[in-house]
């Protein structure tokens, strides 16, 4: 099935998890944009070769020639648009994170009937995380016992959604489905407690430092996130025989990049599990080409972390 995408959001998102890896295959092709700025979709149609202007998303929603709608805006407008979408019958791939609330991931699971949703979590599918979770499942270093992953964005531009909490900005919403889609990956999310805790005393009361955990009876697996000037984007595994850390886990959304598992031992031995270059927007659309022609879905492990997200989220904001 030929994906003809519209794109809610003139954005370099799109570009880059979209457009780029779209030229690759004659069956994607982008048809349609629309933007809250005309001038903006525009200049954005004109400088990609996209042919068709719409003057409102509800506009580029009901396009007939549009089968498949990527929505890149802020976050709190994620679940109007993909609603709107699927409901249009429309497969929708969203910027994650896909909504902000149990009772929004209940009204797009609604809406979700015929129709693939797909939350783009660009890590999804890298061969790093099928590694370390067989390191887990045949226990060559142990039991698991801990995870730690660190993550650390620039400072938002002046006026950015990030800074906004109507908007769904902060530097938790911003990060926790990258801690949560690996450690989804690798140990699961079932029987999680998770806690959080931020002074949300960034901008506009938005939090600019956040500390999260998942408990569970035997490990515990903890994010750290912050705003600051150096990016940092670290997993470590800990085991009872070996620590697996991974630096830079971002990096091949910048480009074809490599990464590597370094894995030290208890005793001292340090050794390297080396992945070669790969670009996350490349794994990202074979992956959801896969998903509309194959018939699969992701939208329940989606589920399963956004509703771990907002009840983080909610539980710190209530104690703050």
């Amino acid at each position: 099935m030929p994906l003809d995408i519209g794109l809610i959001g003139a954005t370099a998102i799109a570009e880059k998890a979209v457009l780029r890896p779209g030229s690759a295959y004659d069956d994607v092709s982008a048809r349609a944009v629309a933007a809250s700025d005309p001038v903006r979709a525009k200049e954005f149609a004109d400088r990609n070769g996209i042919a068709r202007v719409h003057g409102s998303y509800a506009d580029l929603v009901a396009d007939p020639d549009i089968n498949t709608v990527y929505v890149s805006l802020h976050n709190s407008a994620h679940r109007d648009w993909v609603v709107a979408a699927a409901e249009a019958g429309k497969h929708v791939v969203v910027e994650k994170p896909l909504c902000l609330s149990a009772a929004e991931v209940t009204e797009i699971v609604k809406a979700a009937v015929g129709v693939h949703v797909i939350e783009a979590v660009p890590t999804i599918g890298h061969p790093w995380q099928a590694a370390v979770r067989e390191m887990i499942t045949d226990g060559r270093f142990g039991p698991l016992t801990g995870i730690r992953t660190e993550i650390r964005f620039g400072v938002p531009a002046p006026g950015s959604y990030r800074e906004r909490p109507e908007l769904g900005g902060g530097i938790f919403l911003d990060s926790a489905s990258y801690w949560l889609q690996a450690v989804q990956a690798t140990v699961g999310l079932d029987g999680a407690v998770g806690a959080g805790h931020s002074a949300f005393d960034g901008p506009n009361g938005v939090d600019r430092s956040f500390d999260a955990t998942l408990t569970w009876p035997d490990a515990t697996a903890e994010l750290h996130c912050e705003v600051g000037d150096r990016h940092v984007a670290n997993h470590e595994f800990t085991f009872a025989e070996a620590s697996v850390r991974i630096r830079n886990f971002l990096l091949p959304a910048a480009g074809a990049m490599p990464l590597n598992l370094v894995i030290r031992r208890a005793n001292g031995l340090k050794t390297v599990e080396a992945f070669p270059p790969v670009c996350y927007y490349d794994l990202q659309l074979a992956r959801v080409r896969d998903i509309v022609a194959s018939g699969g879905s992701e939208l329940a492990a989606a589920v399963d972390r956004i509703t771990l997200m907002a009840a983080i989220h909610r539980q710190a904001r209530e104690a703050s």
